[in-house]
């Protein structure tokens, strides 16, 4: 059941990635692409002197290959194929080294304590599982290393909430995304810790930094 699940939502990537990033560009024009220059100078305060290994989590179309940092050992994952091919060029264009793998995020082929820092950036809306996910970003994350997110989610407030719920199945059935997670929750349920939240636009678009 969980592969059939993720083949869908896998599927789904696959086929919108050669338009994805045309269908963000206002998004990304606009706060989005502030929100996320933000998110990797925290990265970076984060990452030690040397010898650092980051992994981001859900590389999609390469969006924030722009801002990897030098003089790291860097993954970049993501379960569509065709997701890592547009990342890939991104990643020649801005001359930047770095190991991709088509991998699940609910199943990681890492070693536990593997990474000094972890990123994902409006990931957890599409994973079919959120806390197995959430789970295994814990496992591979080292005892004093991060997991630094840029998420978008349920709104707490109603009736926007409700609102999101009615129309979740929109994005869902589009390019599978839900806009409905409840993604606080599930890193509560994956026992991790919340040293911080930035609410960036009313309470749907957090900046959350987490340690195991």
């Amino acid at each position: 059941m969980e592969k059939d699940e993720n083949n869908k939502i896998k599927n789904r990537y696959d086929r919108i990635a050669p338009l994805y990033d045309a269908m963000e560009l206002l998004m990304e024009k606009g706060k989005m692409g502030n929100w996320r220059a933000n998110l990797w100078k925290k990265v970076v305060k984060n990452l030690p002197k040397s010898g650092a290994t980051l992994l981001e989590a859900g590389v999609g179309t390469g969006k924030n290959i722009q801002y990897y940092p030098d003089d790291t050992e860097i993954y970049a994952i993501d379960f569509s194929k065709k997701m890592l091919q547009q990342a890939r060029k991104k990643a020649k264009d801005n001359n930047k080294e770095i190991n991709f793998l088509e991998m699940d995020i609910q199943n990681l082929d890492f070693l536990d304590n593997y990474f000094d820092i972890i990123v994902t950036s409006c990931v957890f809306c599409s994973v079919p599982d959120p806390v197995k996910g959430l789970k295994e970003l814990r496992r591979v994350c080292k005892p004093d290393g991060k997991i630094i997110m840029l998420e978008h989610m349920r709104s707490k407030k109603e009736p926007l909430g409700k609102f999101m719920d009615t129309f979740n199945w929109v994005s869902l059935y589009t390019w599978g995304a839900n806009i409905n997670r409840e993604t606080m929750e599930n890193i509560e349920k994956a026992n991790l810790t919340v040293i911080e939240v930035n609410n960036l636009l009313f309470d749907i678009v957090k900046e959350i930094i987490l340690k195991p």
